[in-house]
């Protein structure tokens, strides 16, 4: 019956393996003290909002001290809590009072590059060519005649190159040092040891105060071939920054780290693959744990597609004893309410622009359908902050007000990713909409549209129809479900299941096919998990029949009979094989 295999009940050692964790953008989510920006005050203040929202852990994106040349993904020290957000002792108290409501905490950290405020990378400025302090990072001498070219002609993942010259002590033109992001970011040199043992340290420094895990960022870029190759190839293993082999004894190493803890502790890589196949390699039972499932993510609203992401996902985690992740967004991709009403509803950075036409009202119909399938489905779900209210994205940002390089360095073509940012809404009303405490908060870091009071936690919290209360219900019913906790999982072949034959039998190779498609009718997904529970999915224009069932435990929208409309999903109690 099950694609995948069933285990025993979940214990607190693999809490990770069916958790649902709720992504913190600190900036963004509460502000304490009412200066604008977010804060660890403001988040300790809203702890029981995300207790009684039902989820299980909670990951906050960089909160150390940074010059946020890039939303804080440029970390100048990774053992301080930036003053902007607070304190380390605000650090530790914030990760005791979620541990003692019962939610674990993860951290990030970022091992491609540092900031070029860090010490070390301050210090290897002012050192020689050559010098120790400079090989931490990558510098290099320049081509052409007087080194006035760069070493290659990478691109950056912020568009533009990827080296930057430095002067020297002397004040003359020297080397250059590689950034794959902004040049705010320099790379770390992953072959010096010290590099190793540094990242290692701040792992123990983390677990030490209590945290749960450790998200790992950029998790395919950090070795690069010291020989700096120009790209010639994309093959994994072989490409001259991603997805090199070696990176599997650094997060080895990294492992040997979290689980000299104990066994309740986690690592979760920002993996981003094409590759099923290489992307099963960081879950190697010595490596990570887990690692987020962009492919899934960036899937178009077609029931084809997601349901291809879906097999291939459970094919290549099956293989290693990995569970999957399922995520909608996060802190870097367009909302869900806002990519779902689109003509092209699926996600790719090379493809972002203004002026895209959306359909909020199609996109928050398949942004609720779309939560019940990805928190139907075995393994790990994230909610990034602010799905569960249905924000959409910000579009119309001031320029002024716009701050991340992935707009500035395309020249402005890209929107960048500021719109998904936006501070969350409390209240209704106020000067902030409860995001800043106190009697005049400042206004928030981002401007929230005029709109915003209606999808506040406030307006939302008391209506049985909101997007908030579908979260709530949901992640109850995920909770409370011995199915929907387990990892037993079976297509269902609705033709079938009409003719009273339970579960299709096809291989998983048919299942990914579009066949497919036509065998289970032209945009439904339809799967069992455990022995009575379904899920099913309309992606279509039109209601289909609903597959014999004795009630709906859940809806995404109103169901009229035994039809399920268009982009709506069910969560089904069906009879078990013996009874059909």
């Amino acid at each position: 019956m099950s694609e995948t295999a069933s285990t025993s009940p979940d214990t607190a050692a693999r809490w990770w393996r069916n958790a649902v964790i709720y992504q913190i953008y600190p900036r963004s989510f509460a502000d304490g003290d009412g200066d604008g920006t977010g804060d660890l005050a403001g988040i300790r203040s809203r702890l029981p909002y995300l207790v009684d929202l039902g989820v299980d852990a909670i990951w906050f994106t960089p909160w150390y001290v940074s010059p946020l040349a890039d939303g804080g993904y440029d970390v100048a020290d990774y053992r301080r809590i930036d003053p902007a957000f607070g304190s380390l002792a605000d650090a530790e108290a914030l990760i005791a009072e979620a541990a003692a409501l019962g939610l674990r905490t993860i951290v990030d950290v970022v091992p491609n590059h540092g900031s070029d405020q860090h010490p070390w990378f301050r210090e290897a400025l002012l050192s020689p060519p050559g010098s120790p302090q400079r090989q931490r990072f990558w510098f290099a001498d320049g081509k052409g005649d007087n080194g006035e070219l760069p070493p290659t002609n990478w691109v950056s993942s912020f568009d533009g190159g990827t080296w930057t010259r430095v002067k020297n002590p002397d004040g003359e033109l020297g080397q250059w040092y590689l950034h794959l992001f902004a040049p705010e970011q320099p790379d770390w040199n992953w072959n010096h040891p010290d590099v190793v043992a540094e990242h290692e340290d701040v792992l123990r420094f983390w677990f030490e105060r209590g945290v749960a895990g450790i998200r790992i960022d950029s998790a395919a870029l950090p070795v690069k071939d010291p020989d700096l190759p120009e790209v010639t190839s994309q093959v994994g293993g072989e490409h001259p920054y991603l997805d090199r082999d070696e990176l599997h004894d650094i997060y080895r190493g990294w492992r040997r780290v979290a689980d000299s803890f104990g066994a309740d502790r986690m690592l979760v890589g920002e993996v981003w693959l094409a590759d099923p196949k290489r992307f099963a390699l960081y879950l190697r039972p010595d490596e990570m744990h887990t690692a987020f499932n962009f492919d899934f993510m960036a899937r178009p609203w077609r029931a084809g597609e997601l349901r291809e992401s879906i097999q291939s996902t459970l094919d290549s985690h099956r293989e290693v004893k990995a569970p999957p992740t399922w995520v909608l967004s996060n802190h870097d991709v367009t909302r869900p309410v806002t990519r779902f009403g689109r003509a092209d509803s699926g996600f790719s950075f090379a493809a972002k622009t203004f002026g895209v036409a959306t359909d909020l009202e199609l996109g928050r119909r398949r942004a609720r359908a779309a939560a019940l399938l990805s928190a139907a489905l075995p393994g790990s779900l994230y909610i990034y902050q602010g799905d569960e209210l249905g924000l959409p994205e910000v579009e119309d940002l001031p320029a002024e007000a716009i701050s991340d390089p992935m707009h500035f360095r395309s020249g402005g073509r890209d929107p960048g990713r500021d719109g998904c940012r936006v501070p969350l809404p409390w209240t209704r009303t106020g000067p902030s909409l409860g995001f800043g405490d106190g009697e005049d908060p400042a206004a928030p870091w981002l401007p929230q549209p005029s709109d915003w009071g209606e999808l506040s936690v406030a307006a939302q919290r008391e209506d049985p129809d909101s997007m908030l209360r579908l979260y709530r219900e949901l992640l109850a019913i995920r909770r409370r479900e011995p199915g929907l906790r387990g990892e037993d999982f079976a297509w269902l072949d609705l033709d079938a299941e009409m003719a009273g034959l339970g579960e299709g039998r096809n291989s998983s190779a048919q299942v990914a096919g579009r066949d497919r498609d036509r065998a289970l009718g032209a945009e439904v997904i339809a799967f069992r998990r455990g022995i009575d529970l379904a899920c099913v999915v309309n992606l279509g224009d039109s209601p289909v029949k609903l597959p014999p069932h004795t009630s709906v435990l859940l809806a995404s929208d109103d169901i009229t009979g035994d039809r399920l409309p268009a982009d709506t999903a069910a969560w089904l109690r069906v009879p078990t094989p013996k009874q059909i």
